[in-house]
């Protein structure tokens, strides 16, 4: 083990894994390259340090930029120890965290470096959906760089210092840094679709730990991480106050009340991340209409329209799930689409990725619809008709093609008030109860709000063996 403590990027592996765990690996490495006098300037470890330690008890595999030796630039030596890291991770089935300070390309190794950038990328894509992959930017990352958090299944990003950016702020036209800086944590977290969360280092190792947690170590690992100690039976008795926000339902339903969001400030109007079912790891999707904050008052609202980010969102979050064999539970109350000229260029393949996510996963799925949901949205959020094998819902729930008032006046439009009313009534009643798809067999079971925790343990309990054929082909195009 290092004894290297006082190194940044050594203290960060320090901090996040189990006390005195970590093991070094390559730490005699330096670059080969001798031009421009590169061999005159010491450059201990290549600038990043890699080795793996334990998190939980988990085994996991880490590598560390370190910014103060050569601004930790990636050179040829650089790379390689990085790809290292990958291919022991990949030999003994255990996730890769990377923790990414760089100053870009080594000019001094200038294709050499090239090579290695591409060499890292080549790693990614062969660890895509065998291991869990997480980064973390705690100061640059820019250009080619950038891809590699956003090739991670799960990225954060540190508030004060962390800077991500393809193109700087200040070469985008019409733009300077100062009218909008397109690198800050912020920017990116709410708006690239790339960040998982913005905080401080202490709120990001937490995060991560927890992330860890849920995951499996790899695509054969199993989706029971540890023993449930809390209440099979619990009862929910607050759910159907707090319907329009999912996170809240999320903890609600989860043993011990533990809810890990995924993009958190990323398209807010539907939540993604992962909840514990008698210890089972379940990945949960959810329309959201309303957020409350920790005093219980409302802080934000939307309609139930999908989005194309929202949509994109799901999509990504459904396909890691299915990937690692994570089955998905879906909290089900959308209606309609967000309309807007920007919506309209990229719902359609946003909602055509999202649907091909859910019809094409072969884990378990199970739909619970806790409000309204109406029309495309409502089977392209996991129905019955794409795949889903339970669908429950509440019993003041409404499922149907639209809402029952607009349906009155589309198929009566001469009539009065009155008879628009009536046959509103009506509509509801034969077509949009909740009764009226149970009935069709659309729905599987109708249950109170405060029963929905014991009925979905019993429901992924039932699909954990589930096993289902794929056709032959090398693969989907979505």
């Amino acid at each position: 083990m290092s004894s290297n403590n006082a190194n940044l990027a050594m203290q960060r592996i320090v901090r996040l894994v189990d006390e005195n765990s970590f093991m070094e690996t390559g730490s005699l490495v330096t670059a080969r390259n001798t031009d421009f006098n590169l061999s005159a300037k010491k450059a201990p470890s290549d600038g990043v340090i890699v080795g793996h330690g334990l998190i939980g008890g988990k085994l996991v595999f880490l590598y560390s930029q370190d910014a103060s030796v050569l601004n930790g630039t990636i050179g040829e030596m650089h790379a390689k120890k990085i790809a290292s890291v990958y291919d022991m991770a990949l030999k003994m089935g255990a996730p890769v965290i990377g923790f990414l300070d760089c100053g870009g390309l080594r000019l001094q190794e200038a294709v050499d470096a090239l090579d290695g950038f591409g060499q890292i990328y080549a790693k990614e894509a062969e660890a895509s959906g065998v291991v869990p992959q997480i980064s973390v930017v705690f100061g640059n990352c820019g250009g080619g760089l950038s891809v590699i958090p956003a090739m991670c299944d799960f990225a954060y990003i540190e508030a004060s210092s962390g800077r991500m950016f393809v193109n700087s702020p200040d070469s985008i036209p019409g733009n300077r840094v100062e009218k909008c800086d397109t690198a800050d944590a912020v920017f990116q977290s709410e708006e690239s679709g790339c960040i998982d969360r913005c905080g401080s280092e202490d709120e990001i190792f937490a995060d991560i730990r927890a992330l860890i947690e849920m995951l499996p170590s790899n695509n054969g690992g199993t989706v029971y991480t540890e023993e449930c100690e809390d209440d099979l039976n619990r009862a929910c008795e607050s759910m159907a106050q707090m319907k329009g926000d999912p996170r809240y339902l999320l903890q609600e339903v989860s043993d011990g009340h533990v809810f890990v969001e995924t993009k958190v400030s990323y398209a807010r109007n539907m939540v993604t991340g992962f909840i514990k079912l008698n210890g089972m790891t379940v990945g949960a999707v959810a329309n959201c209409t309303e957020v409350y904050d920790e005093e219980g008052k409302l802080s934000e609202k939307y309609d139930r329209s999908l989005s194309a980010r929202g949509c994109n969102k799901a999509a990504e979050f459904v396909q890691f799930c299915d990937a690692f064999s994570i089955p998905v539970l879906t909290l089900t109350n959308a209606g309609g689409f967000y309309a807007s000229m920007c919506s309209e260029k990229n719902l359609a393949k946003a909602l055509a990725r999202m649907t091909y996510a859910f019809a094409n996963t072969t884990s378990g799925k199970v739909n619970l619809i806790t409000g309204e949901t109406y029309g495309s949205a409502y089977v392209s959020m996991n129905s019955k008709s794409i795949g889903a094998d339970l669908v429950y819902a509440w019993e003041d729930a409404k499922i149907g093609m639209m809402d029952a008032d607009m349906a009155a006046k589309i198929m009566y439009p001469d009539a009065g008030g009155d008879e628009l009313a009536a046959k509103a009534k009506e509509y509801e009643a034969l077509q949009s109860d909740v009764t009226t798809a149970a009935q069709r067999g659309y729905v599987d079971l109708i249950i109170t709000p405060a029963d929905t925790r014991k009925y979905l343990i019993a429901a992924f309990e039932m699909l954990y063996s589930k096993k289902i054929g794929t056709p032959d082909k090398k693969h989907g195009t979505k």
